[in-house]
Parts: C-alpha cells; structure tokens; sequence
C-alpha cells in the first residue's frame, strides 16, 4: 500500500490537527518557564497564567475609565471597517470584474490598468490616504479596498475567460442579449469564485487593517496592539494576535460554507 493511497479516519484527521497546536501551547509553555525561571520579571513570554489573567480583564471587565469591555469593543470597532471595506470591494470586484471579463473593448482599455494598480503597494498610499482623507474611518477603509479589490477584479475576469466558449455561443443562439448572457449565463459561473477570491484577500486585508489602526485610530484591534507595544504587553498582544487569526480563521470558514451551500455544484470534480 503506497503511503498516497493512505487516507487517515476522521478522528484521526482532527487529532492531527489538533496536534501541532498542543505542540505550540507546550513548547511555549516550556519556553516561559525557562525564561522566568532565568529571570522571574521577564516580560517577552509571560508565563500562561499571565496571559489568561489577561484575557479575563481585556474581555469580562469593564474599563474603569470607559466602563467598555475593551476587547469586545476593540473587535466591534475592526470588523466594522473590515467588513464594510470586504463589502465595497466585493461589489466592485463583482461588477467590474464581470463586465472586463465579458467586453472585449473594456478588456483592452482597463486590463493595463488593473493590472498597474494591482502592484502598487497599497501601505506606500498610506500617508497620502490621511492627507486627502483625513485621520478617520474613510481613509483606513479605502486602503482596504485599494488593496483588495484590484486583485479580486483580475482574478474573477480570469474565471470569465475560462468560461467554455460553447456555453457563451449556445447562449446566443437561443437570442441571448449581452445582458442576459451575463446575468443568466457568466454570473451564476463566477459567484463561487468571487466568495473564494473574496476568502483568499482575507490576510491582506487584516494586514491593511492593522497597520491603518496602528497609525491613526482611538480603537480597534490593531489600535490596541501598537498602543500597549510601549509597555512590553505581551500578555495582551498575544490574546489579541490568536483572536484576530482566530476570527480571520473563522471568517474564512464561514465563507467557505456559504459558497458550498449556496453553489454546491461547485464542489465536483474536487479531488477528496
């Protein structure tokens, strides 16, 4: 039996994947206890205690000062500019994506283009984001979408032009009209890809994120994380970097439901 004919049960599949995250908790577990043991006041790997004291101040108890939960409200303040920029840029990805892919003429004129946009680095656009913007929510969330949608714009016209051209002639022989090719024909085809584009951006756009928060905000994920840095508070910047990949991980999953409910045509012909 070769060993790629193999294929591990399920409790065997979760038990392996579990595995390298135990690892992690005990080899940090060991790393602190060293550490502290060499000098107790050590702040780069509080011991685990310290960061469970931590997370239950950060997340069950009220600011003195604000009477807010902070992480809750960190969160909220995040995935609002998060989703209302994923939201801007789906849209625009959706119909422009659709119509460069399907219109030869726009394909010419703005395919350069998107292409030239898509390489600019989308932190160097920072400073000049706050300058004409300004300091508030319209800058971080336009970064966002200048780094993200661009992408997800040229990879739903590639899905566009994978489409069988058959299918695109058959749909104008029956009398199809350029609209109603792609609304009944190119659409349903590129939805399931635009919901895994839209998963694929999901890294990038935590990282346009956290480094708009990191400069100019007064809440907020990545706000926090820069604002206790000062203090060496590693205690409270590793609760809020496992959260945040934590909802990025659960994000993704939660996309990836959609799509296979939704389509769930999409999913044949996928090796197991």
């Amino acid at each position: 039996m070769r060993l790629i004919n193999i294929k591990p049960s399920r409790m065997t599949q979760l038990l392996l994947a579990l595995l390298p995250f135990v690892l992690l908790v005990v080899a940090y577990g060991i790393g602190s206890a060293a550490r502290l043991a060499a000098n107790p006041s050590d702040k780069l790997l509080p011991a685990l205690g310290a960061i469970t004291d931590a997370v239950n101040r950060l997340a069950f108890l009220p600011d003195p000062r604000t009477g807010e939960y902070t992480l809750w409200s960190d969160t909220l303040a995040s995935l609002g500019r998060l989703f209302a920029a994923l939201g801007i840029s789906t849209a625009i990805a959706l119909v422009v994506g659709m119509l460069v892919g399907m219109i030869p003429y726009l394909r010419a004129l703005l395919a350069p283009f998107l292409a030239a946009i898509s390489m600019v680095p989308p932190l160097a656009l920072l400073p000049i984001l706050f300058i004409a913007l300004g300091l508030g929510e319209t800058s971080k969330i336009t970064l966002i979408v200048i780094g993200v949608a661009p992408i997800m714009i040229r990879d739903l016209v590639l899905r566009v032009l994978e489409l069988p051209r058959e299918m695109i002639v058959k749909a104008e022989t029956l009398g199809g009209t350029s609209w109603q090719i792609g609304l009944r024909v190119v659409l349903p085809q590129i939805l399931p890809r635009l919901i895994t584009s839209l998963r694929l951006q999901l890294g990038p756009a935590w990282l346009f994120l956290i480094a708009a928060e990191a400069i100019s905000a007064d809440s907020g994920l990545g706000y926090r994380i820069f604002l206790v840095r000062r203090y060496l508070s590693m205690d409270v910047i590793f609760p809020y970097v496992i959260w945040i990949t934590l909802l990025a991980v659960l994000t993704n999953l939660l996309l990836d439901w959609l799509r296979i409910r939704i389509f769930p045509w999409s999913e044949l012909g996928k090796g197991t």
